[in-house]
């Protein structure tokens, strides 16, 4: 694995240096009754340093649209040092409008968070046609879903489950929503507006979620020969049928060896209670980050443009 570069290393403010990129196409329906569904895209700004991500819904590929989701980017949260791209015609011809031009450069680098749910949010919403609001809507929820995610703990005291998530950088804590009941078991055809929006970012939650815990694990294990958890680690316990942007978090107590000095069962101890989980069913948190580890978690946001 190469070192990752200088830019996810140095420290910043929040979107000061920032990866930019098209996915798509997806559909949303037109105000005029008996229309085609309309192409849009969703342009995805990832912050390079604390991978918080930013997600605008455009209308089309053109140069004109990017730079009104640049501008919306710019006035929601700051304007870039840097934004790094691909050579796409709009990003291009968006270098040649802007005042700043050495604000975009050649590259593209991807944080594999991003990528995954990118490929979920395709999953998704599969052939659901929605309105354009209802899309910007959800596609909202799921910036919020993904900025939610914790990264690294921060502490080693026993009684502190505090985590870094991206949104800790845009907001200054921790993404919260208001209750929703669960619709995923409803018939979508049956639904109307917010229910759609409401069983499409649920769908996406526990699709996404599942993928991100098994990268964590994976990651784990990449970075260690023998990856064991210890007394005193931060762990995501695996829990089904959370609502969205729930992390369930505890620090480990004990390990329960069996009969072979194996263990396979481990004592937690989470904000209000002391339990018994699988170790299986239990996420490593490291103390520290990936990319003070230099390990590259990066990969290519291949989105599925089609004109």
């Amino acid at each position: 694995m190469a070192d990752i570069p200088k830019e996810r290393l140095d420290g910043s403010l929040a979107f000061e240096i920032t990866g930019v990129d098209f996915c798509g196409p997806f559909f949303y329906k037109p105000e005029a009754r008996n229309k085609a569904p309309i192409k849009c895209y969703v342009c995805a700004f990832i912050f390079f340093a604390t991978k918080a991500v930013h997600l605008e819904l455009i209308k089309d590929l053109s140069t004109v649209s990017f730079l009104h989701g640049l501008k919306r980017f710019i006035c929601t949260r700051r304007r870039p040092r840097q934004i790094w791209s691909d050579n796409a015609t709009n990003f291009v011809g968006a270098r040649k409008d802007l005042l700043d031009q050495k604000a975009v450069l050649g590259l593209c680098l991807w944080e594999a968070a991003v990528k995954t749910a990118e490929y979920h949010f395709y999953r998704a919403i599969a052939t659901s046609v929605l309105e354009f609001e209802e899309l910007r809507t959800l596609l909202c929820h799921i910036t919020a879903v993904i900025n939610s995610r914790p990264l690294v703990s921060i502490s080693e005291n026993p009684a502190d489950l505090d985590v870094l998530t991206p949104a800790y950088f845009l907001n200054g804590g921790p993404l919260a929503s208001f209750a929703e009941p669960d619709v995923t078991q409803l018939n979508f055809d049956r639904l109307n507006g917010w229910q759609r929006v409401s069983y499409l970012q649920q769908i996406f939650w526990s699709r996404w979620k599942e993928e991100y815990i098994i990268s964590l694990q994976q990651r784990s294990k990449w970075r260690t020969p023998k990856p064991s958890l210890a007394v005193a680690d931060v762990v995501l316990v695996k829990v089904e049928n959370l609502p969205p942007m729930k992390w369930p978090l505890a620090r480990l107590v004990e390990l329960l060896p069996g009969r072979d000095g194996v263990a396979r069962v481990a004592v937690l101890k989470n904000a209000s209670e002391i339990t018994k989980r699988a170790v299986n069913k239990l996420c490593l948190l490291p103390l520290k980050d990936a990319v003070e580890n230099k390990a590259s978690t990066g990969g290519s946001m291949s989105g599925r443009r089609r004109k």
